[in-house]
């Protein structure tokens, strides 16, 4: 019965809209089926997005994402109030709209919440217990593209000159060589160092794990401020001040904005590293496939969102190449 369905779905499709195409299907189940409504699977959207969230944890999406996704999906559900089968395209784009009209609220913002829904409803799709996607006609939300600072050679040596702790110092310098992410930087070892090959082991997104190198500045510090260590906590870097935790993201975060208040460096965060590290590799010639390797990334076109080429590189490679 179940194929019979999909098959008159299938044919009809090329006459029906998004809206029709639903009420179709659900017509279809009622009168086919001897249960009606939804042959298999969830009724309501919150138990759509439990088993949606929980596929997505089984595949080793990180926790982070997992409570960005429950947060976003959640929102939806509760303002849209219907069934996954009976939501339309129109239903996400209305929905869409309203959020944008919150001025706090940016296009990037508004398109990461799209794809977020895209994501719920085409995984939904994929587990038949919807027909199609209703976000399949809503296309990327354009976002201008800006181009972040990155630290100067300048702004980075003012921030080391500002560091009275040996901890400090060997953060920021592993951050700057390695380009590394805060939440990859906490969870890093001391087992995880290799001195000698002057590298260590990353587990990122997906806990996929990568291999990245530091320089011989990193080295030094690295070594000077392990030796100082009177503890036997195995994380890489902890807390100044007993019982000497392991450090977390937000006090990585707060460390380098003060960092960056004591050196007058403005707007210091994490994350500024390591675009920092993917503009100069590509201004210096690496190979952006290699950029790629380095930073974790799946996908080349998120390594080319953070590289920045230097202008004046254009320019010279102008009169080189065409001038």
């Amino acid at each position: 019965m179940q194929q019979t369905i999909e098959r008159i779905d299938r044919l009809m499709a090329p006459m029906l809209n998004d809206e029709q195409a639903s009420e179709l299907h659900t017509v279809l189940v009622a009168c086919l089926t001897e249960k009606g409504g939804n042959p298999r699977g969830p009724e309501t959207m919150t138990e759509c997005i439990d088993l949606f969230l929980a596929a997505k944890k089984l595949e080793g999406c990180s926790e982070r994402s997992l409570r960005y996704y429950a947060t976003t999906l959640s929102r939806f559900a509760t303002e849209i109030s219907k069934p996954a089968h009976d939501i339309t395209t129109d239903d996400i784009r209305d929905y869409l709209t309203r959020y944008s009209r919150d001025g706090r609220v940016g296009k990037t913002t508004i398109d990461n919440i799209r794809r977020v829904i895209s994501s719920c409803f085409s995984w939904l799709e994929e587990e038949d217990y919807i027909y199609k996607s209703p976000v399949r006609r809503i296309k990327k939300i354009r976002t201008s593209r800006t181009l972040k600072p990155v630290y100067s050679d300048e702004s980075l040596e003012q921030l080391r000159d500002s560091c009275k702790e040996t901890r400090d110092l060997a953060m920021i310098d592993l951050l700057t060589s390695t380009g590394i992410r805060v939440g990859e930087l906490v969870q890093l070892n001391r087992r995880d160092i290799d001195f000698d090959a002057r590298e260590c082991v990353v587990h990122g997104k997906g806990d996929k794990e990568r291999r990245v190198y530091f320089d011989a500045r990193a080295k030094t510090h690295l070594l000077v401020y392990l030796e100082q260590r009177m503890d036997d906590e195995p994380a890489l870097f902890v807390s100044l001040q007993r019982p000497f935790n392991r450090l977390e993201i937000s006090g990585v975060e707060a460390r380098l904005r003060k960092l960056g208040k004591v050196s007058g460096v403005k707007h210091v965060h994490p994350h500024k590293f390591r675009r920092t590290l993917a503009t100069k590799a590509i201004d210096k010639g690496m190979p952006i496939e290699q950029v790629q390797v380095l930073l974790g990334h799946s996908k080349i076109d998120t390594t080319l969102c953070y590289a920045q080429v230097d202008q004046s590189n254009v320019k010279r490679s102008h009169r080189k190449f065409i001038s």
